[in-house]
């Protein structure tokens, strides 16, 4: 049942870093959000006023508190626990919504914030010129089932476009190829031991009435292309889907998202061009709903409501840690980091050790090149510095790091001499 807390002023309700998953509801006085800059470190103060919620993000992700809450005057707060917050406000459709545009901006803003760092300037092609960039990075990829894709919608989308003929060359070159399958990935590497909490979800959509919105994709196949304007959000029943993103002209892969996940739904909720590219990996069906199905789902389905909340938390917080490790200057620093965040995404071995704990990750150099946000040949110079300290070993589908303390160690004493460094 929710609890009345009474702070005086100065209290901490409780400090970034701290496992707490209680969600707050302010009822009076003045509480301040202190958080640190994605992009530069300072402390940046939100104040929040009687009937704002707080706590929200790590609270329904079930992750660290990303910021510290401190009363600045005398104040009064109702907190819940996830499952109270779901009960009491999962049926309120205005108040889910609310958060759900809240946060779809605050993750938008994080990508762009990561594309600016990754100075990657396609972000602001035309959607017709960012497709095209798109198909032909597919098409060096050997992806030409994806390339053709894409290159069928721009010409459906954009039948006057002065890049016709280029586009309709590229289309005629990816048929002609016979190699039509997506790229491979390692399964394990993928996998975090988590079961999807998503997937008891589907159950209430397994009526008839909802088979004329369910579609079915052949392995390969686009069911959403990055740039192109998004008009409708996606619920996986059945197979897996690739997120792939175009990065200075190479396909890089985000996710594999799996039964019970949802993808599309930014573009519904902020009418922004897609960010990333969407594949079938096998056989894949999905429902597709557009913008009017989806006020009527949420307002007539509060567990897709908060499915879909949820899904925004979690992603806020993944896409904040990679931020953070893409602003360290310091490339062994910064390839440590890639080390931690795995770490925190992986199951521990429950033999191991809380001082010397021995690590496998499914890395790739490819990968950590990707994750660092750096060339691959900087990324083996570096990798290379770590395996002649015996810290790593290197192998072709993994990575084994000694000790992760060790990483951390690294990462910790770069964030020290930075903050020291900004006070002098």
């Amino acid at each position: 049942m929710p609890k009345v807390l009474y702070y005086s002023k100065g209290s901490i309700v409780f400090f970034e870093g701290d496992k707490d998953d209680r969600i707050f509801i302010l009822q009076s006085g003045e509480i301040t959000l202190k958080q640190k800059s994605l992009e530069t470190g300072a402390l940046v103060d939100e104040k929040l006023t009687a009937g704002e919620f707080f706590g929200v993000k790590s609270g329904l992700a079930r992750m660290p508190r990303m910021e510290t809450a401190i009363a600045t005057t005398e104040a009064q707060a109702v907190w819940m626990t996830p499952t109270e917050f779901e009960t009491i406000f999962g049926k309120n459709k205005d108040v889910i919504l609310k958060m759900l545009k809240v946060f779809s901006r605050s993750l938008r803003d994080i990508h762009l914030k990561t594309e600016k760092l990754l100075k990657n300037e396609a972000s602001l092609l035309p959607s017709e010129l960012g497709m095209l960039m798109v198909a032909k990075a597919f098409f060096e990829e050997e992806q030409f089932k994806a390339c053709a894709d894409i290159c069928e919608r721009i010409l459906n989308r954009y039948p006057n476009s002065s890049n016709k003929a280029t586009v309709s060359q590229l289309l005629a070159n990816a048929k002609r190829q016979k190699t039509t399958s997506t790229r491979i990935y390692d399964d394990e590497k993928q996998d975090t031991g988590a079961k999807n909490s998503n997937v008891s979800a589907l159950k209430q959509f397994s009526l008839p009435v909802f088979e004329r919105f369910s579609h079915e994709y052949e392995d390969g196949s686009v069911i959403i292309s990055e740039f192109e304007p998004g008009e409708s959000f996606f619920i996986i029943q059945d197979g897996e889907v690739y997120l792939e993103k175009c990065v200075k002209g190479s396909i890089r892969n985000l996710d594999i998202l799996s039964a019970g996940d949802f993808f599309g739904e930014m573009a519904i909720l902020d009418n922004s061009p897609r960010s990333c590219t969407c594949l079938a990996r096998g056989k894949v069906k999905c429902l597709e709903f557009n913008k009017d199905n989806f006020n009527v789902l949420i307002t007539g389905n509060p567990q897709m409501a908060l499915m879909l909340l949820k899904g925004f938390c979690k992603r806020i917080y993944d896409q904040s840690r990679r931020f953070r490790t893409l602003t360290i200057s310091d490339l062994q620093a910064r390839i440590a980091d890639v080390f931690l965040m795995y770490n925190e995404m992986t199951p521990l071995d429950p033999l191991a050790t809380a001082d010397n704990v021995k690590r496998t990750f499914y890395l790739t150099l490819s990968d950590v090149a990707h994750w660092a946000g750096i060339s691959t040949d900087d990324a083996r110079d570096e990798l290379d510095k770590f395996s002649g300290k015996k810290k790593i070993e290197i192998y072709d589908d993994h990575i084994v790091v000694a000790n992760i303390m060790d990483m951390k160690r690294i990462v910790d004493m770069y964030f020290t001499i930075k903050e020291a460094s900004a006070k002098m």
